[in-house]
C-alpha cells in the first residue's frame, strides 16, 4: 500500500476542516499540522483525530508570516523521510486530486516518477457549502490560474530540498526530480466560497502579516476592497469551466514553470 503523509499548517480553518479530511483522508495515511493559535475549536478538533500530529506554528521570522509560513513548508516533510512514499505539502483550503489517487500514485512510482505538479483551479461558490460536502465533486466549477499550479506532491526519500518560494506558487527542488510525461492532477483551491465570507476571511489574514509581508506587498490580496474582491469574483465566473472529466493536461493554460 502506498504510505502518503500530509504537511499544512492551520489557523482558524474549523469550517474547512470536515471537507479537508473527508477529501484527503482515503488515501493519506498520516497528517502533520502547524497551528498558528487558532480559537475556533480546530485545535481541538485536530487533536482529537488519532491520525494528526499537531504543533505549534513556530514564527521563524516575527515579522513575517510568509517567511515563517515558507520555512514550514520547506522543512516539516523530512521527517517523513524513511516512513512515507510520498508527501503532500499544502494547505487547508487546497485539495489536490485525481479521479484515482491511489492507483496514480502507484503508477507514478513504477515510472520513476518522483515530483507531480499540480494544474490551478480557483474554485468558486455563492454561499458556503454544506459541511457534508465532498467539494470536487459538489463544486466543481472553477477556473484555471497559473497562480496556483503548484508542486505539492513528491518523494521525501528522492528531494534533497524543495525550496519554496513565498506562497509555494514556484519550486527549485534539488535531488532526483522526475516529472510525469502528463500533468493529470490538479490542485482545486477553494477559497471564494462566498463573497462575504471570503472578504471577512481576508481582513483577518491582513491583520496577521508581519512589517515585512507587507513591504513586499506579499498577500496584497489581503488588503483589496470589497468592490475589488467582488471584480475578481466576476473575473473567475468568466471562465468557469467544471472540473470534472476533463482532459487537464489539454485544457489547462500554459506555460508550465516546470515545462
Amino acid at each position: 500500500m502506498t504510505r502518503v503523509h500530509l504537511h499544512t499548517v492551520c489557523w482558524n480553518d474549523r469550517p474547512m476542516l470536515d471537507f479537508f479530511f473527508r477529501h484527503y483522508e482515503p488515501w493519506v495515511e498520516r497528517f502533520f499540522i502547524h497551528d498558528d493559535g487558532s480559537d475556533d475549536g480546530s485545535r481541538e478538533y485536530l487533536e482529537a483525530r488519532a491520525n494528526v500530529a499537531v504543533e505549534r506554528l513556530k514564527r521563524t521570522d516575527p515579522n513575517s508570516w510568509v517567511k515563517s509560513a515558507k520555512h514550514i513548508y520547506d522543512t516539516s516533510w523530512k521527517r517523513s523521510r524513511g516512513a512515507a512514499d510520498w508527501v503532500i505539502v499544502t494547505n487547508i483550503d487546497e485539495h489536490l486530486h485525481h479521479a484515482d489517487m491511489p492507483r496514480y500514485l502507484a503508477i507514478a512510482t513504477e515510472r520513476g516518477v518522483t515530483a507531480i505538479p499540480a494544474l490551478g483551479y480557483q474554485m468558486i461558490a455563492d454561499d458556503f457549502p454544506p459541511t457534508e460536502s465532498l467539494l470536487w465533486r459538489d463544486f466543481p466549477m472553477g477556473a484555471p490560474w497559473r497562480n496556483m499550479s503548484k508542486l505539492q506532491i513528491f518523494q521525501p526519500d528522492a528531494i534533497e530540498e524543495i525550496n519554496y518560494g513565498p506562497g509555494r506558487h514556484l519550486a527549485e527542488p534539488l535531488g532526483d526530480v522526475r516529472y510525469p510525461e502528463r500533468d493529470e492532477v490538479v490542485n482545486l483551491h477553494y477559497k471564494y466560497l462566498g463573497l462575504a465570507r471570503t472578504q471577512a476571511r481576508h481582513e483577518q489574514q491582513e491583520r496577521r502579516l508581519g512589517d515585512v509581508d507587507r513591504a513586499k506587498n506579499w498577500g496584497h490580496k489581503y488588503r483589496w476592497t470589497p468592490d475589488q474582491l467582488g471584480a475578481d469574483f466576476e473575473t473567475v465566473r468568466a471562465a468557469l469551466v467544471d472540473t470534472r472529466g476533463l482532459d487537464h493536461h489539454a485544457a489547462h493554460a500554459e506555460p508550465r514553470w516546470w515545462r
